[in-house]
């Protein structure tokens, strides 16, 4: 394909139509306007909704919008979109696709800094698909932040709140891995060698100070067992990251170099990594579930979770992930096994983030430990159905990582094997 060079930049002449107009962003586009859709549903419900009480059924107690408000506030038909129970399935969605997306990056720098010549290869497509999955993250997590609050986080900074040590890392983060994939694109062999040490040291840097943050945030909620009685919780979200990442990337290595004499290679490589990391998750799963509230721990392995937890996580990563990649030398094997460790990876976010809800730990008025929801005043286990809208956001956000990749692709052929200097 014709290029044209700017700033060292090979940049191929793509018609916008090519650009734009090709199948896969076609499909971005679908997903994309689904989420749009799911946002507008979402706010309407959870900022624009018409307040019900005591002085409007005083004023007017036949009214029908009054009649609806009220069923809709006592049978919870909005799902979780109420902000009084934030941690659901958009907090799961945004702690994947982030944390899978700095662990593919996170993985990448490493191998780098290893010298691993068949990754190193791929680096800058792996780099793209990681940055991707950064910004559907984002996506997801602006939804239930409120858009509108985010430029108080300037304004009006809060610099004590671990959600505010978010904004100046991303602000860093995100540009710092876009000059890591400047530089592996123009390939500059004299920056490159002066400063490639000093950049993979920086990003894995970066990726650790991200996770600790995110540990934090989890850590600081004290009205959940399971976020401040696991241990190691920064640990804990690397090495779980990875195992997805790991998946992604297998995965992606099957539909973009599946026809490059590297392929198995590369596969082989993420397989042998991918069972090390599987291992490594199996030993801080059971350390965490013998270190922390064993109420939780029976709801996780007997109550709500149980069948979610055995069926979508443990099968799926401990029992064929696991079993698929041991088998080496079998690049198909590896692609399975990738495909189970992105689903049972997916499961663990959101076992994670509503086994959090489960036995809540307040104990405002000295009478014991509080079980609150939001119309009943004891339950054991905290859970509201997902929303419409909410899956729509999730489907939105793999639109965005769509239309990322593919732009970039487009313009700067990403996904082809290229020499690293």
């Amino acid at each position: 394909m014709d290029t044209i060079t700017f700033a060292g930049l090979d940049i191929n002449k793509v018609s916008f139509k090519k650009l734009f107009f090709n199948k896969a962003m076609l499909l971005a586009y679908l997903l994309l306007l689904i989420g749009v859709l799911g946002l507008y549903q979402v706010f309407d419900l959870r900022y624009f909704s018409a307040t019900v009480n005591a002085h409007d059924a005083g004023l007017d107690p036949t009214n029908p919008a009054l009649k609806e408000a009220m069923y809709q506030a006592i049978f919870g038909t909005v799902g979780e979109v109420n902000r009084n129970l934030p941690w659901s399935v958009l907090i799961s969605n945004y702690m994947f696709m982030l944390y899978t997306g700095s662990g593919i990056i996170f993985l990448v720098a490493l191998a780098e800094l290893l010298k691993l010549k068949v990754v190193e290869k791929a680096a800058v497509g792996f780099m793209v698909l990681g940055l991707s999955m950064v910004f559907a993250g984002l996506f997801t997590i602006m939804t239930d932040l409120h858009v509108l609050n985010i430029p108080w986080m300037i304004f009006s900074p809060n610099t004590e709140a671990a959600i505010w040590m978010m904004f100046p890392l991303y602000m860093v983060y995100i540009p710092f891995v876009l000059f890591e994939i400047y530089l592996l694109l123009t390939n500059n062999k004299t920056l490159a060698r002066k400063l490639a040490f000093v950049i993979v040291i920086m990003s894995i840097g970066i990726d650790l100070i991200e996770y600790y943050i995110q540990a934090k945030l989890f850590s600081m909620n004290t009205a959940r067992h399971l976020w401040t009685e696991f241990p190691a919780l920064t640990i804990y979200f690397i090495i779980s990251s990875f195992v997805a990442s790991l998946g992604i990337m297998g995965l992606y290595t099957f539909l973009v170099h599946r026809d490059k004499a590297e392929y198995e290679q590369l596969l082989n490589l993420i397989g042998r990594t991918l069972l090390f990391a599987i291992l490594l998750l199996g030993v801080f799963e059971i350390i965490g579930l013998l270190s922390v509230d064993k109420a939780w721990t029976n709801i996780i392995l007997f109550g709500p979770l149980s069948s979610l937890y055995f069926i979508g996580y443990v099968l799926c990563i401990f029992v064929l992930a696991l079993l698929l990649v041991i088998k080496s030398g079998k690049p198909s094997f590896t692609v399975m096994a990738s495909v189970f460790a992105i689903i049972g990876g997916y499961v663990g976010r959101l076992i994670f983030v509503y086994g959090g809800n489960a036995v809540p730990m307040s104990n405002r008025f000295g009478t014991g430990f509080e079980k609150n929801e939001i119309y009943e005043v004891t339950k054991t286990f905290i859970y509201a159905t997902p929303h419409l809208g909410e899956i729509f956001i999730v489907l939105g956000s793999i639109g965005v990582s769509l239309i990322t990749y593919k732009l970039l692709d487009g313009l700067f052929s990403v996904g082809k094997l290229k020499e690293h200097a």
